[in-house]
Formats: C-alpha cells, sequence, structure tokens
C-alpha cells in the first residue's frame, strides 16, 4: 500500500523556471503538467511489471474544489473552503487494468455519490483483508463503483462543517454545515440562519432555494446535521466554540 499525498498543486505555485506563468492560472497548470510526469514513473514501473499490473489499483482523487483564480468549479457555486458543491465535489480517477470490471476503461460514473471516508471502507473489500475489530467505519462500502461494475452511492448522508478561516464574503456567506442525502442538499448557519435547500439532479449550481417547499426535507436533515456536529470537538468558527480559558486548561 503506497500513499502519495503531492502538494505541487496546493498554491503558492512554484514550476520549473522554464514553465513559469504570468497569472495564478499559468502556473497552476504547470505544475499540474510537471506533476503529471512525475507520476508517469512511478505509474510505468507498475504498467511494465505483469503482476503489478494486473493485482494494482491506483485512486487519484482531490480533497477540495479549486482554488479561485487557479481552476474553476463552473456550473457549480464556490470553491476550495466553500461547502456549495464548488468546494467539495472533486474528480475521482481510477486505474487497474486486472481489477476494473470489463469494459469499463474509459466510462464515466455520474451517479455515484460517496466520499473519501468510503475510500477506506471500500479498500479493505478490494484488498480482501477483515475489517478492524472493535471499530465502526463511519465509510459504506462502494467498492462496486470504483472498480466499474455499478453504481453506488453511500445510504447515509455525506455531513459537511465550514473550516474555520473560510466565513465567505460580504456578498456571499459561506454556511457553516451543509448535509446531502441522494440528491437533497441543506445548509445552515449555526445560528440556525440562512436555510437553503436544493435539488441538486435539476439544480446542480444550487441557485434555486426549496426550502418553503420541502420543509419537511429541511428538518430532517437539520437534525441529523446538527447532531452529528454535536458529536465533534468545537471548531472557531463555531460561536458556542472552545474559550481562551479552556484551550489554557486543555494544553495544562
Amino acid at each position: 500500500f503506497v500513499n502519495v499525498w503531492p502538494d505541487d498543486v496546493h498554491s503558492p505555485f512554484f514550476p520549473p523556471v522554464d514553465r513559469w506563468g504570468k497569472n495564478k492560472s499559468a502556473l497552476y497548470h504547470s505544475v499540474l503538467d510537471t506533476m503529471d510526469e512525475q507520476f508517469e514513473i512511478l505509474f510505468d514501473r507498475i504498467r511494465n511489471d505483469e503482476h503489478l499490473k494486473n493485482n494494482t489499483l491506483i485512486v487519484c482523487c482531490s480533497d477540495n474544489g479549486p482554488e479561485p483564480g487557479a481552476g474553476t468549479s463552473d456550473p457549480l457555486r464556490g470553491s476550495k473552503g466553500w461547502i456549495y458543491e464548488g468546494g467539495v465535489r472533486s474528480s475521482l480517477i481510477t486505474w487497474g487494468p486486472g481489477l476494473l470490471s470489463e469494459g469499463s476503461a474509459g466510462t464515466v460514473d455520474r451517479k455515484s455519490v460517496f466520499s473519501s471516508i468510503d475510500l477506506n471502507r471500500s479498500l479493505y473489500t478490494i484488498a480482501d483483508v477483515p475489517l478492524p475489530e472493535a471499530h465502526t467505519l463511519d465509510g459504506e462500502d462502494v467498492s462496486q463503483a470504483l472498480l466499474g461494475k455499478a453504481p453506488t452511492s453511500r445510504k447515509a448522508p455525506l455531513l459537511f462543517r465550514r473550516p474555520p478561516d473560510r466565513p465567505g464574503t460580504r456578498e456571499d456567506d459561506n454556511p457553516d454545515l451543509a448535509a446531502r442525502d441522494g440528491k437533497w442538499k441543506f445548509l445552515i448557519n449555526y445560528d440556525g440562519s440562512d436555510p437553503q435547500l436544493y435539488d441538486l439532479d435539476s439544480d446542480p449550481a444550487e441557485s434555486t432555494n426549496l426550502i418553503e417547499a420541502h420543509r419537511d426535507i429541511a428538518s430532517r436533515l437539520k437534525s441529523a446535521l446538527f447532531s452529528w456536529n454535536e458529536s465533534l470537538p468545537r471548531d472557531a468558527g463555531d460561536p458556542n466554540g472552545v474559550s481562551d480559558d479552556d484551550s489554557e486548561e486543555k494544553e495544562e
């Protein structure tokens, strides 16, 4: 098992001098091209060994949407640090000639919905490894989707909390909490203000708030979201979060 976390594409961007760009977008694409070339060495090592090629699954994914000025999330709303779809929806690529379903190479699955926490659970199945005893994993098995066998989404809602240093702008608030359940996406602030509900099947750009028409769905997701948030350590974005005195006590 090899876990690689390249930060080449994390700002500030520093591509080779001969690929230097004139703006943020050009710099980003230069480091992206260079990173791809570096990955080529690793991928060729696997591709040129018949045993490794037929017994390896490469999973390439991002942890957030694009950084403003470097990339674009159009037509999605928001970007890196936002909990609208432009900030939390990202691409995922799997490669494994000996493991992927026949005929699935080159296809795109636009139906499956899951999170990176589901990758961990799914790899247990793919590697045929027993689940850890006395532990309950947050992720669900979506290995069928990863291997191109069938669209598979997690059954439990996806729950999000805004990074405390990303409150949004004066023109556009970045909500504190969000939940996605199937096609429904619910967003709200810690204090209960500005509740929003979107049908992502018909409105992936999250432009039409359906909260008034579906109060029952919003209420259910709000309850699940606040209950989940209460189970987590409070962060600096929560008005009821840890005080300076509490922090000092913990440090002692």
